[in-house]
Parts: structure tokens; sequence; C-alpha cells
């Protein structure tokens, strides 16, 4: 594996970036309500829960952003329109095909898969698009 610099600054943009639109997406205003529904978790549930899931959702996160980086880095994206495209088709061959599962044999909703997805695809654009500006 070639070396290179670590944009360690992508990499924490990454993790703000997952951070917001999560809070965003699974707000009361967008999809919170639906979410809870589908999973069964109740909103107090869901709050009661949220300081102790942050934890590893950041570590989680930073993984995420440090192993985009490099696939930014990989793929030669020079600017944020082809590190956003590293970051979707890292969604669509991974992330959209693992999570298929949910609504294939776990026979969760597509509403489901759509929702939890969904916020995964913006998180992985917008971060590539993000780490696409390094050298």
């Amino acid at each position: 594996m070639r070396e290179f610099q670590i944009n360690w600054f992508a990499i924490l943009a990454g993790v703000i970036i997952k951070q917001v639109i999560g809070a965003f997406w699974y707000s009361p205003a967008l999809f919170s309500p639906s979410w809870c529904k589908l999973t069964g978790v109740s909103e107090v549930e869901m709050k009661a829960s949220l300081v102790k899931a942050l934890i590893p959702e950041v570590i989680g996160s930073a993984l995420m952003a440090f192993v985009l980086v490099h696939a930014v880095h990989y793929a030669g994206a020079h600017n944020w329109a082809q590190g956003a495209a590293v970051g979707f088709f890292n969604w669509l061959g991974f992330v959209a095909v693992a999570t298929l599962d949910s609504v294939m044999f776990q026979k969760r909703p597509w509403q489901f898969y759509l929702i939890q997805n969904g916020y995964l695809l913006l998180a992985l654009a917008l971060d590539g698009r993000g780490a696409g500006g390094q050298p």
C-alpha cells in the first residue's frame, strides 16, 4: 500500500458532518417519528440511550472517515465532485448492498431501509466531497 499524508482535518470534518446530518436526519422534524414507529423504539427510549450510543457512533464515524479518506486518495479524486462520487460508490457497493438483508431476511419495511440508507448515502457523499480536495 502506498503511503500518503493523511488529511486529519478531512477526517475530523467527516465525523462532524456525519453527526450533524444524523442529528438533523433523526430529528422530530424529519425521520425520528417514522424511525421510532418502524423500529418499535419510543422517542423516550431513543433519547435515554443517546449519550451511551454517541460514543460508539463517533468512533465509527471516525473510522468511516479514515477509510473514506483512503478510498478518495486511491481513487485519485482531486476535487469535491470526484470525492462525492467516491463516497457515493462506496455507499452503493458496500452499505446499500450489505444492508439489504434488513429488508430481505429481517423483514423490515423498505421505509426503514430508505431512512437508514438515505442518511448514510448523504453522509458518505458529503464526507467524500470534503476529502476530495486533498492531494
